[in-house]
């Protein structure tokens, strides 16, 4: 039986400002994102109800991008924590069935443009910034943040990211939700 502490999570998250491009940094190997993955990026927008938040992940394989939309929402509505539900129509030929997961943001910096993102049966861990870069000093410290929640921080590996990140027009072939079958045959 583990005896890991209940994970902190931010409160009060400023929602309309949450919102926008971030970088992944870094993270924890997903069977639902591609192994070689690079440029990866989520986009964040608010919906016209202010209660719900479109989700836009892209990566880029083999100069070719690949992407999957979502929708976020606050698991308790009646809570203050940023605990947030994502739910994925996959698979892509499919897009009927629904999956689910929990996006737990861990901390946020004051000026919002670098967080640890996580879950609570911490196998997904995220460290996000709003460009492509960030310095080793806060990865660093978001690494130690990771640490104190209970993660086992050795998984965490560095997504490669361009000094100039692509625009959604290039890598003309997009695959709309192919990663989730590609990630299943181990691409």
């Amino acid at each position: 039986m583990s005896t890991e502490k209940p994970m902190e999570v931010v409160r009060n998250l400023d929602v309309p400002r949450y919102m926008g491009r971030w970088y992944e940094i870094a993270s924890f190997p997903a069977l639902f994102q591609p192994k070689k993955g690079e440029n990866t990026r989520a986009t964040y927008t608010l919906k016209e109800d202010g209660a719900t938040v479109g989700v836009l992940n892209e990566t880029w394989s083999d100069g070719k991008r690949s992407f999957i939309e979502g929708i976020a929402y606050k698991a308790d509505p009646e809570s203050d924590e940023a605990k947030l539900k994502v739910k994925f129509k996959v698979p892509p030929i499919l897009p009927v069935f629904p999956v689910t997961g929990d996006y737990w943001v861990l901390y946020i910096d004051p000026e919002y443009q670098h967080a640890l993102i996580g879950q609570p049966s911490r196998k997904y861990l995220w460290i996000l910034c709003r460009s492509p870069r960030m310095d080793q000093e806060v990865f660093d410290g978001l690494v130690e943040k990771a640490k104190a929640q209970g993660y086992d921080v050795s998984k965490l590996h560095k997504t490669p990211q361009s000094d100039t990140p692509p625009e959604a027009e290039q890598g003309a072939q997009d695959k709309k939700g192919v990663w989730w079958i590609k990630s299943l045959l181990g691409k």
